[in-house]
């Protein structure tokens, strides 16, 4: 790990300029299930389009709970899992040793998506994924650039990045930078305004349904994600950025990526998911290294 970025990582939370993501990852792992695993391998599944991983390598960017490494390796990848903060590769690292202790094809690190030379030494992959942590860096465009290094030619590249909703995304910067700035009971007052905010449509919709917390339930089934961790992870996920669909796409199709599927959260707040497919090199370009760091 480069010294330079954990001295970064620390000065962002001695100055209130980051989220604890892997302190709430911890508390994820209390509820973590066999159902929430197998949602997650599912989610891969459909999104890459394949049943299994066996023989294919990938990376897991801001691995966050380990919760996808772990669904990739159980679908028989190579997995290497890095995070910037610690507190997720601690995550990972547990996870690891639930169910795959002492695996020579899972290796977990700290690492940051900024900085070029670790990535360079990892080599390159046949799936990237990198769900909802680009944004989170506080360089989001340079995050993206920086993951086409790791994706073989032929590979995978899979992102989500939060949707552009003009003010109301500006109006929610504010609030999560707000929040990490905070502290005690002030946090305990806008994560309980934020949570009825967020939450409470949709509970009295349910109600008036006779169906109480249907919605609560059904969300329980995708990605094998917790609702109450989600909307911590949302209040306080500061670094905070977002882009439109199309800016996303126009990016990757001038490095040589085709979109290969497209899952956008229509008109509200939450991931646009977009798996890119990496085509070969041209004639007389050099071909990437592959993946070492697993």
């Amino acid at each position: 790990m480069n010294p330079r970025v954990v001295e970064r990582y620390q000065r962002e939370m001695q100055g209130n300029e980051r989220f604890a993501f892997g302190e709430n990852w911890k508390a994820f792992l209390s509820v973590l299930s066999d159902q929430r695993i197998a949602e997650a391998e599912k989610s891969l599944k459909e999104m890459l389009e394949a049943d299994e991983l066996e023989g294919k390598t990938f990376l897991d960017v801001g691995s966050g709970s380990g919760l996808f490494s772990l669904a990739a390796r159980r679908l028989g990848a190579k997995v290497h899992s890095f995070d910037y903060d610690p507190g997720s590769v601690w995550c990972a690292n547990e996870l690891k040793r639930r169910y795959f202790k002492e695996d020579a094809r899972w290796t977990i690190q700290q690492g940051s998506v900024l900085d070029e030379e670790y990535l360079a030494g990892l080599g390159a992959f046949d799936v990237v994924y990198a769900w909802g942590c680009l944004h989170h860096t506080g360089d989001m465009w340079k995050a993206l650039g920086n993951v086409d290094a790791c994706v073989k030619p032929e590979g995978r590249l899979f992102i989500s990045i939060y949707n552009d909703q003009g003010r109301r995304s500006a109006r929610w910067r504010k609030i999560k930078k707000t929040y990490v700035r905070s502290k005690g009971f002030a946090r305990f007052v806008i994560l309980s305004l934020c949570f009825l905010r967020l939450w409470g449509p949709a509970t009295l919709r349910d109600i008036a349904k006779s169906k109480p917390f249907r919605t609560w339930r059904e969300y329980q089934k995708r990605r094998g994600m917790s609702p109450l961790h989600d909307v911590l992870d949302w209040v306080g996920g500061y670094p905070f950025e977002v882009s439109k669909p199309e800016r996303i796409v126009h990016f990757y199709k001038a490095k040589g990526y085709a979109l290969s599927r497209l899952q956008t959260c229509g008109n509200s707040l939450g991931c646009n998911e977009y798996v890119f497919l990496k085509r070969p090199n041209r004639p007389g370009s050099a071909a990437p290294q592959t993946a070492q760091g697993c």
